[in-house]
């Protein structure tokens, strides 16, 4: 006995119609939920780089406002005076965004030296080294005083370690806390000048310079770990560069490079290298000139 099927039932054409509408509404529904997602995730990686940014804006513009401290004590000029002695002339500190002001006159017939250094700079590495001496004996019998007005223009020699500016922070630092060591520390600080596009010193070592120059104190060391004055340095280095120096009667309104050294208040335009004497031969002829102007027992300068 044969069983009979009946055959499929075909869908009808308004069928068809409805599902290929269905269909079409899941597809719709799906890419709508799709470009929703993308829009999402689009929205939401422009927003994270859009506070990307505004974080490194708010810690450039915090940087960039943020307030000046006062400058080291005994430094109102963007420098430390040493006299007889080696003593050096006590000074309030610069104020915060306050202007330098120049040292009093000296005495007559005393000898104003003032040198513009950056302690990487190489030449006045050498400068240092063929006068040091000299300008110490003047200073210590009351022939001459030195200013020494330490800068950070070579900051970007030293192999991102800013050698510059941290070298002349401790040197404000000493300035500060142990002004009458200064001369020394100065010396040092050229005797062990690290070669320029080298790390240089660290600041543990510039500590120890400090220390063996008689700048032991604890605030000496913290300043120059914490770089203390390096808005003082920067302004000191800005105000070189781009004038007006604080130097009795200097003709000129900043400076060239370093060293730039003065001698009463005119530059002393070396030769380089450096020949033995010829700095002499220069305070000299200064010395001279400011004794036939104002006549005084001071001593006078000799080679």
């Amino acid at each position: 006995m044969s069983v009979s099927r009946s055959a499929p039932l075909r869908p009808s054409k308004n069928t068809k119609r409805t599902q290929a509408r269905d269909k079409a509404r899941q597809l719709r529904a799906e890419l709508l939920k799709k470009e929703f997602r993308g829009r999402v995730a689009a929205r939401s990686a422009i927003a994270v780089g859009a506070v990307a940014v505004v974080a490194v804006i708010a810690l450039v513009l915090v940087d960039s406002v943020r307030p000046d401290r006062p400058g080291p004590l005994n430094m109102a000029s963007d420098g430390i005076r040493i006299g007889a002695g080696l003593v050096a002339t006590s000074t309030p500190g610069l104020a915060a965004g306050g202007r330098p002001v120049a040292s009093e006159a000296n005495a007559a017939g005393v000898v104003d030296i003032q040198i513009i250094v950056d302690y990487l700079c190489p030449v006045c590495g050498e400068f240092e080294a063929t006068n040091g001496e000299f300008i110490r004996t003047l200073v210590e019998s009351g022939a001459a005083t030195v200013e020494y007005r330490p800068i950070a223009i070579l900051e970007s020699k030293s192999a991102g370690t800013r050698y510059s500016l941290r070298a002349a922070n401790a040197a404000a630092c000493v300035a500060n806390a142990a002004p009458e060591t200064f001369f020394s520390f100065n010396q040092r600080l050229f005797a062990q000048q690290p070669e320029e596009g080298t790390g240089g010193l660290t600041d543990a070592e510039l500590v120890t310079i400090a220390g063996a120059s008689g700048a032991t104190s604890n605030a000496v060391e913290m300043c120059i770990d914490d770089l203390r004055f390096e808005s003082w340095v920067r302004g000191a280095t800005d105000r070189a560069q781009n004038g007006p120096l604080a130097i009795r009667n200097a003709k000129v309104e900043n400076i060239q490079g370093t060293p730039t050294i003065f001698v009463n208040g005119k530059v002393y335009d070396y030769r380089y290298p450096f020949e033995q004497g010829e700095f002499a031969q220069f305070v000299l002829q200064a010395a001279g000139d400011e004794f036939s102007t104002n006549p005084s027992p001071s001593p006078t300068p000799t080679p």
